[in-house]
């Protein structure tokens, strides 16, 4: 099949884009307001940019009225958020914070979800999900869509802390990702998570390269000046 969005239609039941790109992180992200409201919500456009320094992104929809989520304006305003892993047995917590609801909601309280204070920002993190990043507010671009909700604010955060719970860590301090298993975005109503897992090498002797791949500045800084 071929078809043009916007111009040609794919004449589909259900439009396909979004189950074309998958599986999709999510971002569970949670922030405060100015006059102490906790907000937590899930953002199916979420990834790392780079490595060193940490930095990751959200993108956010606008809600069903045209209005720009409560996330992003707290993100804004507060210059802070926390991004907390979407785990297996979190992920109808997760469902049920992903619910439009006026500002004085608690998603938290909601979801029957306990708060951890996190160490460098005022934003709360889930306490049961088994990673957490801390960030720090980069900026914000933000993308003119069609309708009420295609405009897409995308936040930028630098990553200040990061909270591992030592249960997920394997023998050779790895994160054991299938004990973990993180869920993901598909496409309609679908979901996956992470059950298995396999590994591939960059063929050569190109560590630098390889340290990259890890996410290691310091094997990364240590292969360069190897070979300066």
């Amino acid at each position: 099949m071929y078809y043009e969005p916007g111009n040609i239609p794919h004449g589909l039941k259900h439009d396909p884009f979004k189950s074309c790109v998958v599986p999709r992180p999510i971002g569970w992200i949670s922030t405060v307001d100015g006059k102490g409201n906790h907000n937590l919500a899930p953002y199916s456009q979420f990834q790392n940019v780079t490595f060193n320094p940490p930095i990751v992104m959200f993108a956010s929809n606008q809600d069903s009225k045209g209005n720009r989520k409560d996330t992003v304006r707290n993100a804004e305003e507060s210059g802070e958020f926390v991004w907390n892993m979407a785990a297996w047995d979190l992920r109808e917590a997760v469902n049920i914070s992903a619910q439009e609801l006026p500002l004085d909601v608690d998603e938290f309280e909601l979801a029957g979800l306990e708060k951890a204070p996190s160490r460098l920002v005022k934003a709360m993190r889930v306490k049961r999900s088994p990673i957490q990043f801390e960030c720090k507010y980069l900026n914000t671009l933000r993308f003119p869509g069609n309708g009420p909700m295609g405009s897409s604010d995308v936040v930028f955060g630098k990553v200040v802390a990061i909270h591992i719970a030592d249960e997920v860590l394997d023998a050779n301090g790895q994160v054991d990702i299938v004990k973990v298993r993180p869920i993901a975005r598909m496409g309609y109503f679908e979901y996956t998570s992470v059950d298995s897992k396999f590994s591939m090498v960059i063929p050569g002797d190109q560590r630098a390269l390889l340290g990259g791949l890890e996410g290691s500045p310091d094997k990364v800084n240590l292969e360069l000046t190897r070979n300066a």
